[in-house]
């Protein structure tokens, strides 16, 4: 189970991973986890309540397999700070039927290809979505995910107000899409532009 139950982060929309990556390895920077498919379940009430309230109910097949509770959050300035409780499982299968017998059902799936690296005490998330390409910058403060985001080469001011749900959201209202789920497979023959999901790249070329 995580010790610390607050999550502080913000999101950044990126052109180029691989430049990231280089920045991280000149500040000495460790890669905890190489890059690996991560897919993610998340669950609801039958009526949506926890969307509704802002809460997330998740279980993921990662490094491990965890399950993820994630409360109602505030932003300030785009970083969003948040109670987050998750702890590691046995197995997918087990979590997924005791979910569904507590009466909670299936939403929707997401797929991603992430990295994490480990800075002083932020860890960086390198996330290639199949409609574009993220960090992630978690720490024990908003200052220091700002410090962070400076180092790294990106604007600190321009994190995403937006999840990858409702970024996904915007998507699928400007292409019609009939999908749900946030995979590769469906976005296999679809060009998807940052102007459709509202983005701004954080990469600041005089940092």
């Amino acid at each position: 189970m995580n010790p610390n139950p607050q999550e502080i982060e913000a999101k950044f929309a990126v052109r180029n991973l691989k430049r990231v990556e280089e920045r991280l390895q000149s500040l000495g920077a460790a890669c905890l986890v190489p890059r690996q498919l991560e897919t993610s379940l998340r669950y609801d009430t039958p009526q949506g309540s926890l969307t509704r309230s802002g809460q997330v109910l998740r279980l993921r097949r990662f490094d491990d397999i965890r399950l993820t509770y994630k409360g109602a959050g505030t932003r300030k300035d785009n970083v969003l700070e948040r109670t987050e409780i998750e702890t590691s499982l046995g197995s997918l299968e087990a979590a997924q039927s005791i979910l569904e017998h507590l009466g909670y059902t299936l939403r929707f799936t997401y797929e991603k290809y992430r990295a994490i690296w480990q800075w002083g005490e932020a860890h960086i998330m390198l996330d290639e979505m199949p409609f574009g390409y993220f960090i992630e910058i978690e720490a024990p403060s908003a200052e220091e995910v700002r410090l962070c985001a400076r180092q790294l080469g990106l604007n600190p001011y321009a994190a995403l107000p937006a999840s990858y749900q409702s970024l996904f959201a915007r998507i699928k209202t400007w292409h019609r899409l009939p999908f749900e789920d946030i995979t590769f497979a469906n976005f296999e023959n679809l060009t998807v532009s940052p102007t459709d999901y509202q983005a701004e790249f954080a990469e600041d070329d005089n940092p």
